[in-house]
């Protein structure tokens, strides 16, 4: 693999264009397109508004377009001046099944079905400001072509996972061949966080988010009344000591000095009447860990403690687990000219190592197959305390505007450097 640091020596400021130059008036524009995207959230694989208004403006610029990847994914390849590098940009589009609870006078109303179930949809997480900025960056490189090699956008649905028996997300997009044709050397990708202040970006080296797991334990019991729990396997009893065992997995398993590691129940579903001990239970749940060698104790750990701990109680119980994101590693070597690139854009104070968190990100599907830095964007509305921000995923989420600007800058920024 090319070693990036000295690339980073070479060529960082050859470029006569660079993040600086980027417009009021193109900020305005990324400011208005969020605001339109927000109002008309989509779920994972029903991104089709969204889409459309991607692809128009792909197309208005002259940009060649893919569309349809993945279910509602949307490809652009531009071609700078030169010939060179390919390097790839991603922006997730799907919005989250929540209703939203907040002032903005451009928050959702949308209300739709999921899991059988009406709710409202909102861009809980930040995506909208992710397709905004990318619209951005692809409306100043197509009018600054004066670059070597091709961009190549990657607007991708269903980040959020897609619906249960659908495939989706930054994996189908790689087995749909987006990295190919022209192959991609590199990928890079930002999130904007809520707590983190405006014009601040947070990055690390190698795993910076963690790998996910879903997991699936079905429990056979025997079901009596409510009355005599003598005469049944209580499933809901087994559940119990399940919940707690796999803790101890946690506290007395994982070597925590390492790296962080996390199981944790979501749901547990089972019976459907007050006075009936029921027959079976089922839990679901996730893993997250930051190593690989974790994350198989915990796999292993749990494979051989859920059955025992049923048949220690009468009852019988299987456990599934299901691959949902791999680890968010970032090229060590990739991230040294990315950082470079970043305080140029932003400023040296601006740009500051960070912790691993244990969220995960199926951005990780594209560095598994070539180098990638993902990187958190300021987002903190301006005046508010970062330990008080709303959270992601929750109804009051909320990030500021000002942080937009700066996520197109790091990108253009990034491409620059890396493609001259």
């Amino acid at each position: 693999m090319k070693n990036y640091r000295i690339l980073a020596t070479l060529f960082i400021g050859i470029s006569s264009l660079n993040a600086q130059s980027i417009s009021v008036d193109l900020e305005q524009k990324v400011i208005q397109w969020r605001h339109e995207i927000h109002q008309n959230p989509e779920l994972s694989n029903r991104e089709f508004k969204t889409a459309e208004k991607v692809t128009n403006h792909l197309k208005s610029l002259g940009i060649e377009v893919q569309t349809g990847i993945a279910h509602t994914g949307v490809v652009g390849i531009l071609k700078g001046n030169r010939p060179g590098k390919v390097l790839a940009l991603r922006a997730d589009m799907d919005a989250l099944p929540v209703k939203e609870e907040n002032d903005l006078p451009y928050r959702s109303e949308v209300v739709t079905t999921f899991a059988g179930q009406e709710t409202g949809v909102m861009h809980a997480c930040g995506h909208d400001t992710h397709v905004a900025i990318l619209m951005g960056v692809a409306e100043y490189l197509s009018k600054n072509k004066d670059f070597a090699g091709t961009v190549k956008f990657l607007f991708q649905p269903a980040e959020e996972g897609p619906p249960q028996g659908e495939k989706g997300g930054a994996r189908l997009m790689v087995e749909e061949g987006v990295l190919d044709q022209p192959k991609v050397d590199a990928v890079y990708g930002l999130h904007i966080n809520s707590a983190t202040p405006v014009g601040m970006v947070r990055y690390k080296s190698k795993g910076i988010m963690a790998a996910a797991q879903r997991f699936v334990i079905d429990i056979q019991g025997k079901q009596a009344h409510g009355s005599q729990p003598w005469k049944s396997v209580d499933p809901i009893l087994i559940a119990a000591k399940i919940v707690d065992g796999l803790q101890s997995i946690i506290s007395r398993n994982s070597e925590l000095t390492k790296e962080g590691a996390v199981v944790s129940v979501g749901s547990i579903h089972s019976g459907i009447r007050f006075n009936i001990i029921p027959e079976t239970a089922q839990m679901v749940g996730t893993i997250r860990t930051l190593d690989e060698e974790m994350k198989q104790l915990i796999i292993k750990r749990m494979k051989e403690m859920v059955p025992q701990i049923a048949e220690a109680y009468g009852g019988s119980a299987q456990v599934d687990i299901f691959e949902t994101a791999a680890l968010t590693y970032n090229d060590p070597d990739l991230t040294e000219l990315a950082v470079s690139s970043l305080k140029k854009a932003l400023g040296e104070n601006q740009v500051v190592e960070m912790q691993a968190v244990t969220g995960a990100e199926d951005f990780s599907a594209f560095q598994e197959k070539v180098p990638g830095f993902y990187f958190f964007l300021g987002g903190l509305i301006q005046g508010n305390n970062p330990k008080d921000a709303p959270s992601h995923h929750t109804p009051e989420f909320m990030v500021d505007d000002a942080g937009l600007i700066y996520g197109v800058k790091a990108m253009v920024q990034l491409s620059l450097d890396f493609l001259n």
